[in-house]
């Protein structure tokens, strides 16, 4: 190719010239009217006289003619060997799997026919052996001496042992375990003794063939199939080749040795449990929306049959008491029990129901009256909206009329953290269910300092209940965030304040403005460093940093994903699609007062997961309920709060002294609840009357805010209220935020809250 190369550079200058020539000569000609021009005859392509350039016009086109053949050709023989090598590749990865599968049927194959030679050459120095010890043929008579009493035992011995040897190894032959008796008559349960032995340790000859041992243990090696057979979670119908070719090697009659026992306990392990095929109401995810659902829909249509499908391995429970009421609790038994005493004194269990209040899954479609049948630990993985049936993580698939997603949500980590290592990963606890729950009481028993990176809800709260134990346990409780006080985003720096000074009485070391720069694992501690130059050292980490709404399905099932609030884009309806609906916290759903939100609390799972359970059965109702959410530090200082509640908002709040009543345990004690899940309508709500004058600033009375009320404010309009230690008022709250109106004067409003009642 460089050899055409170079040459085509040498002629291309003549070739341009002799071209134009050749072109030049034949315009003339046809303009003089010719019949023939002569191109060849008047094409100058030499430097000599005119009509002298034949010789060299024919030397022209056979180097350009065998310069163009040349590169035909050599182009023709790259491009039809690149076209085999190209072929021969995708030959060569396609046949990669074959010749895998290939290679291990051969090794496979030649398994049994190498341990049956092996086993011939073992029984063939013990040939003589076997003649005096075991009768072969019935000709050989025992002599009436004193030798049959000796005898007995090696009659005896092989068939127990070849039972025994046949179910747990069926790589290695039943002969070299029955001649073991030949060391000795009247060692019989040593030979026995050593054929029970585990499986991984039997395959080893005796030491008299120093060549069957390297032989075994390369099979072994060679085929892990076999090996994971020898374990007794195998089924008959994979032991069953070894042991007939086993039984086949062997002189003696052992008869199809038979395994009941570990048979039937490997598909009950291996094999999931089956499901129906088809359920009428399917609710995807375990959590509070599901189980508020699953309980509207059975109150609409009692007849119902209602699917849920969870990939946690626990039935549907609450999550709030996980980080409150479960951390106070004095039972050393409270990680198994998941009991715990609310506020008012009441026991009560995290789960919403007990087992028997479910149905079986396989018996759903036959119960006559429907029920609740929850399928734990799957997974959906994949949606078909069209054929209206999802796929679980192990292939099955199930069919549905009408669908709830309520897959909740995971616990977001700071970058930082999962960049750090194993080593730091390991000593991290996104805490979210009640394996971390468990996770996080064991760790703080056995480790020395742990730091909670979060200043929200789930921060602070898991920072006051571990301050609590901190003294009993001899534990360092370090708390850091980014904002100036505890719950920074949410409430008024003046409150947030409080708040942190309230979280350092619980004996926790507080840490504010701290943005974590680099996260290490050094000298048996992890070290993480802030922006600001601080270093602080702990045993563990526990990020509470929030919420990433779980997504997953909306590709597979072609769901819109809100772009600014996150979760699956629905109505006000809650719909998706015609037939499904979101619930709960992977919900962004349209507020017909408040606009398009997204929510994560506690209420709003019951709240959402009630109306969408209601929309399913053909109800048609807008989401106009505000839901509400609260915090507990401790049973002390509780607050409950509705609508928007944003510290950049500007806020008023009225604040009052607070009594011995005015706490979270004295709330719940006077409501006979514990879990403060509002759902109640307006019908208990005063009405409110707008006023014309401006509103106040902001009123801050002590700096003790035993119990007050704080309004947020978007244009002049009340948007959110927070209720600072003031129980079993949100009906109001609400009342003042559906009715969006302006107020003259926001103190007459607090008065509405009894604020000022001793």
């Amino acid at each position: 190719m460089l050899k055409c190369r170079t040459v085509w550079k040498k002629l291309a200058p003549l070739a341009r010239n002799s071209s134009t020539l050749c072109h030049q000569n034949a315009k003339r000609a046809v303009l003089r009217n010719e019949k023939r021009p002569g191109l060849l005859q008047r094409a100058q392509m030499s430097a000599g006289p005119s009509g002298g350039g034949g010789t060299d016009n024919t030397l022209y086109y056979v180097l350009v003619g065998a310069t163009c053949l040349g590169g035909a050709v050599y182009a023709y023989s790259t491009l039809r060997g690149d076209k085999q090598r190209y072929q021969d590749r995708i030959s060569e990865i396609a046949s990669r799997p074959n010749k895998a599968t290939q290679e291990q049927t051969e090794i496979q194959t030649a398994a049994p026919e190498a341990t049956k030679e092996l086993a011939e050459e073992a029984s063939e120095p013990q040939s003589v052996a076997d003649e005096e010890s075991v009768p072969s043929t019935p000709s050989e008579e025992p002599s009436p001496s004193a030798e049959p009493p000796a005898e007995l035992p090696s009659e005896s011995a092989p068939e127990p042992s070849a039972e025994e040897k046949t179910s747990e190894e069926p790589l290695v032959t039943s002969e070299p375990i029955q001649e073991t008796p030949v060391e000795g008559p009247t060692e019989p349960s040593a030979s026995l003794a050593e054929t029970t032995e585990p499986p991984l340790e039997t395959p080893t000859p005796e030491p008299s063939e120093p060549f069957s041992s390297p032989a075994v243990v390369e099979s072994a090696e060679a085929i892990p199939v076999a090996v994971a057979e020898s374990t007794p979670e195998v089924s008959a119908e994979q032991i069953a080749p070894p042991v007939a070719e086993s039984a086949s090697a062997a002189p003696t009659p052992a008869a199809a040795p038979v395994t009941p026992t570990p048979a039937p306990a490997a598909p009950t392990e291996s094999t999931p449990a089956p499901v129906l095929e088809h359920a009428p109401y399917l609710l995807i995810g375990g959590g509070t929306a599901s189980f508020a659902a699953a309980r509207s829909i059975r109150a609409r249509d009692p007849g119902a049959r209602v699917l849920i499908i969870t990939d946690e391995p626990d039935l549907p429970y609450m999550r709030p008491p996980l980080s409150k009421e479960l951390w106070f609790s004095d039972d050393p038994e409270v990680t198994e029990s998941l009991r715990f005493k609310q506020w008012n004194g009441k026991e009560r269990s995290i789960y919403f129901q007990p087992p028997s209040f479910y149905v079986d899954p396989t018996e759903l479609a036959k119960v006559e009256n429907g029920g609740v049948a929850v399928l734990t630990g799957r997974k959906v993985v994949h949606m078909d909206v069209r054929g209206n049936k999802v796929r679980l993580q192990d292939g099955a698939e199930i069919s549905y009329d009408k669908c709830l997603i309520a897959t909740g949500g995971v616990p977001r980590n700071l970058q930082v953290i999962e960049r750090a290592g194993d080593e730091v990963m390991q000593r991290t606890t996104l805490f979210r269910k009640i394996e971390d729950f468990k996770s996080l009481g064991k760790v703080s028993r056995e480790i020395k300092s742990v730091t909670i990176v979060g200043g929200g809800f789930l921060g602070s709260e898991l920072a006051c209940a571990l301050g609590r134990r901190s003294a009993d346990l001899d534990l360092e409780v370090i708390q850091m965030y980014p904002e100036k006080g505890n719950m920074g985003k949410v409430l008024p720096e003046y409150l947030s304040n409080w708040t942190t000074a309230k979280v350092r009485k619980e004996g926790v070391r507080v840490i504010t403005d701290a943005v974590v720069k680099n996260v290490s694992f050094k000298n048996g501690k992890v070290e993480i460093k802030l922006k600001d130059g601080r270093t602080v050292k702990t045993d563990h980490i526990v990020a509470a940093v929030g919420l990433e709404p779980s997504v997953e399905l909306a590709k597979s099932a072609g769901l819109e994903v809100d772009s600014d609030f996150g979760g699956y884009r629905v109505n006000a309806e809650l719909q998706a699609r015609s037939n499904i609906w979101v619930a709960g916290d992977a919900a962004c759903f349209y507020d017909i007062k408040l606009g398009r939100r997204r929510v994560e609390h506690h209420d709003h799972a019951v709240v959402s997961g009630r109306l969408a359970g209601e929309n399913m059965t053909g109800a048609n109702k807008p989401y106009w309920h505000q839901s509400m959410f609260w915090s507990d530090l401790g049973p002390d200082v509780g607050y409950e709060a509705i609508g928007i509640v944003d510290s950049s908002l500007p806020t008023v709040g009225v604040f009052a002294k607070a009594t011995a009543k005015d706490t979270p345990k004295a709330a719940a004690e006077k409501s006979g609840t514990g879990i403060r899940s509002e759902s109640e309508t307006e019908a208990v709500a005063v009405s409110v009357k707008a006023g014309t004058a401006t509103p106040p600033s902001p009123t801050h009375q002590t700096d003790d805010y035993g119990k007050g009320v704080i309004f947020y404010l978007r244009d002049k309009v009340v948007v959110g209220v927070v209720l600072w230690n003031v129980f079993n008022r949100m009906p109001i709250a609400r009342k003042i935020i559906k009715d969006g109106e302006e107020h003259a004067d926001l103190n007459e409003v607090a008065k509405l809250f009894n604020i000022h009642e001793d």
